[in-house]
C-alpha cells in the first residue's frame, strides 16, 4: 500500500497537491529502519477532519526501536518507563486536573478528536531529526493552514511548534515551552493546558477531552 493511501480521504483531498513530495519521501523511506513503521506513518491523519477539535504538535517521533507509533507524544502502551516529556506531560495533566495516567498510548485522546501530528513525520531508528529535510514540514505546515481556518484549537509546546501560530487565531492558541526535561521547568509545568483545552472546547459548544 503507498503512504499516500494510508490518509483519510478528507486528507487525501487536502493534500493532494502534496502527493509528488509524499511520494518522492517514501522512496527516499525504502529500505530505511525507521521510526514509525511505514503504515504508521500517517496515523495522525486517519481520522476525517471534521472530527478533529484539537491539535497537539509535537517535533519528531520518538527514535527508540518500538516506541513511535504515529501519534506524536504517544507511546505503544507496551512502553516502561515512559518517554521523559510524556512522564512530564502526565505530571501536568495530574497538577492541572488531578488525573492520573500510567499507559503512554494516547489513542483515547485521538479517538476523542485530538490530533497528535509531529511537524516531521519520521525519524531514522536511534537517532533524532535525521529527517528534517525531507520536506515534512511543508506537509504538516498545510494541515496546520488548514485546521486553523477551521478554527481547531492549537496546543503549541516548544519552538518548532510556535513557528505554527501564524497558522491561529488567538484565542484557539495554547502555548508554553517543550514539556522535555530541559525546559519543562520554565513554563510548561503550571501552565494547565487540559484545564484550558476543555474550557475552550465548551465556550465553542463542543465536548470536553476525557483525559
Amino acid at each position: 500500500m503507498q503512504l499516500f493511501d494510508y490518509l483519510h480521504s478528507d486528507w487525501q483531498r487536502a493534500l493532494e497537491q502534496h502527493k509528488p513530495l509524499i511520494d518522492r519521501i517514501e522512496l527516499t523511506l525504502q529500505s530505511k529502519a525507521i521510526a514509525p513503521s511505514h503504515h504508521n506513518i500517517f496515523r495522525a491523519l486517519t481520522r476525517s477532519i471534521d472530527s478533529t477539535s484539537v491539535v497537539i504538535f509535537g517535533q519528531d517521533p520518538y527514535p527508540t526501536k518500538g516506541y513511535a507509533h504515529g501519534l506524536a507524544f504517544s507511546v505503544d502502551a507496551k512502553v516502561s518507563p515512559l518517554p521523559a516529556s510524556l512522564r512530564n506531560i502526565y505530571k501536568e495533566l495530574d497538577s492541572d486536573l488531578g488525573i492520573k495516567r500510567n499507559n503512554g498510548d494516547l489513542a483515547d485522546w485521538f479517538d476523542q478528536g485530538v490530533m497528535l501530528i509531529n511537524r516531521i513525520l519520521t525519524t531514522d531508528i536511534g537517532a533524532s531529526m535525521t529527517h528534517e529535510k525531507l520536506g515534512w514540514q511543508e506537509i504538516t505546515n498545510t494541515v496546520a493552514q488548514l485546521l486553523g481556518k477551521r478554527e481547531v484549537i492549537a496546543v503549541l509546546w516548544g519552538s518548532s511548534a510556535l513557528e505554527l501560530k501564524k497558522y491561529f487565531s488567538e484565542e484557539c492558541v495554547i502555548s508554553s515551552v517543550h514539556p522535555s526535561p530541559l525546559s519543562a521547568y520554565k513554563g510548561f509545568f503550571d501552565s494547565r493546558p487540559f484545564s484550558k483545552i476543555n474550557a475552550k472546547l465548551l465556550e465553542k459548544g463542543l465536548s470536553e477531552i476525557v483525559w
